[in-house]
């Protein structure tokens, strides 16, 4: 039987081990020719790139390779206040991040701020929690069983030093 060598389709049968590129589906391929080899190096070596300072308050959320209007441009999240100090070093990243892949891999870096998602508590919500611990405290009293009612006090301790 004859197979066509320029089909796509891989009805071909290979004797032993098929190579990974093989096994993949199509969509995947394009995905990891197009930009994952550059963002998965890019996310290995991050720390190297940017710097100790700059490393805890950035991250690379993306990677869009260029077509023929556009650049490649590199999509960095940024906590909120720490901009400007990533806005003066940029010139330093795209020139480390070309030095590391050895061609002009970084055209244009764009910045996204986000917030840290740390919560400050007021000292109202902890009156509000010490209350219930209160409600909590009459029906542990009510329990008959030492054991048990010696347990949840315990409990409740290691709670409230948290």
């Amino acid at each position: 039987m004859y197979f066509k060598k320029y089909s796509k389709h891989r009805n071909k049968s290979i004797q032993g081990l098929r190579s990974f590129k093989d096994t993949l589906p199509k969509n995947i391929k394009k995905v990891i020719n197009k930009k994952g080899h550059i963002y998965s190096e890019t996310l290995n070596n991050w720390k190297y790139i940017v710097g100790e300072n700059l490393f805890k308050v950035c991250y690379p959320k993306s990677f869009k390779n260029s077509n023929r209007f556009g650049v490649n441009t590199l999509l960095i999240m940024v906590k909120r206040g720490h901009e400007v100090d990533l806005e003066y070093s940029k010139k330093e990243i795209m020139d480390k991040m070309n030095s590391f892949f050895g061609y002009s891999v970084v055209e244009k870096l764009k910045f996204t701020s986000f917030d840290d998602g740390m919560k400050i508590f007021s000292k109202e919500n902890n009156f509000e929690k010490n209350v219930t611990n209160k409600e909590y405290q009459k029906k542990i009293n009510d329990v008959k069983n030492e054991k048990i009612k010696k347990s949840l006090i315990e409990l409740t301790k290691v709670f409230k030093q948290k």
